[in-house]
């Protein structure tokens, strides 16, 4: 059986942040409230006329550089988004149009913050069974168009930004275990409920806060906790049969659940953690991080790395890969 692995990465967030102090002048709100309670110190913002695809076709460049490739070898292209650009053309169609990628297929994973990971599962899968060559993988998130500026609790916490991946055959390592779950029940407490088909928004929804992203923080905290570790727990179990890995690479929403999972998992030390200059990004996270492990030495080849990230909906997800 042949392996698919990561064999670049990339990432491209906006120029533009908004530091907590920023945040002090527009909400009840504090950078030690801030620090304390998510570990955030900045996020970027894109201007308005900036939407996810532009985001992903920086980072995807980014990653085809890093893969040694060019668009004409992509046989397919993922985004996962919850900030599409519109309803159609998708975002993936409008990243395959900036880049210029004519022999690629391209389609949207929606699975908000697991979606770079269901993406990732889905090119693994491809390329396993023989029916693709190399496919590319990106997470790209404006969450600062679902976010209620008023809203102390979840302003605080999202950025915008995009990653990406370029996944083909490996010769060793690769990726060698993925789950990939849901859980209904979750829906009530992380979503935003209007601005779809069902309930599009109209006048009188305009300002409704249901239009912005809602969240109950401490159903999320004890969801993302529990599952997180859980699925770290079983797709490390199945990849190695230990929890013997080099590094954790958790969906950065909360620097507070990272260390409980971290901590429940005795693998504390090897969680990164760079939410501090992101913000919650979304499908974004994992990406940018991985970029970020590489190009700072923290991540080489041969090293056992796993993956995890849960979402609204709720969603969750995990991989384990070894380094190529």
């Amino acid at each position: 059986m042949r392996h698919a692995g990561i064999v670049g990465v990339g990432m491209y967030v906006p120029p533009g942040t908004l530091t907590n102090r920023d945040l002090e002048r527009m909400v009840d709100t504090s950078d030690e409230w801030i620090r304390q309670r998510t570990g955030i110190e900045e996020r970027h913002i894109a201007d308005p006329e900036v939407g996810s695809s532009d985001l992903a076709v920086q980072a995807a460049k980014a990653a085809l550089a890093d893969a040694g490739c060019g668009t004409e070898d992509l046989d397919l292209i993922l985004v996962a988004t919850t900030t599409p650009d519109q309803p159609f053309p998708t975002t993936a169609v409008m990243v395959q149009k900036g880049l210029e990628a004519w022999r690629a297929g391209a389609v949207d994973v929606g699975a908000t913050c697991s979606g770079f990971i269901y993406g990732l599962s889905l090119a693994g899968a491809l390329i396993e069974a023989g029916r693709m060559e190399r496919v590319l993988v990106i997470g790209a998130e404006t969450l600062s168009r679902l976010t209620n500026w008023e809203d102390r609790s979840t302003c605080v916490l999202f950025g915008d930004g995009a990653g990406a991946v370029v996944v083909q055959a490996v010769s060793e390592g690769g990726l060698r275990a993925f789950e990939l779950g849901a859980d209904g029940r979750g829906t009530e407490f992380l979503n935003a409920w209007v601005g779809g088909f069902k309930r599009p928004v109209t006048a009188d929804l305009l300002d409704s806060p249901n239009r912005f992203i809602n969240m109950t923080g401490r159903e999320v905290f004890k969801f993302a906790v529990r599952t997180m570790e859980e699925s770290v727990r079983r797709v490390a179990d199945r990849a190695w049969g230990s929890l013997e890995m080099d590094l954790l690479v958790p969906h950065q929403a909360n620097a507070r659940i990272i260390e409980a999972v971290g901590q429940r998992l005795g693998v504390a030390d090897k969680a990164l953690i760079n939410i501090q200059r992101y913000g919650n990004t979304s499908a974004a996270s994992i990406p940018i991080a991985l970029t970020e492990a590489k190009a700072s030495g923290r991540l080489r080849p041969g090293m056992r790395v796993v993956l995890t990230g849960f979402g609204g909906g709720f969603t969750y997800a995990g991989a384990a890969l070894e380094w190529v």
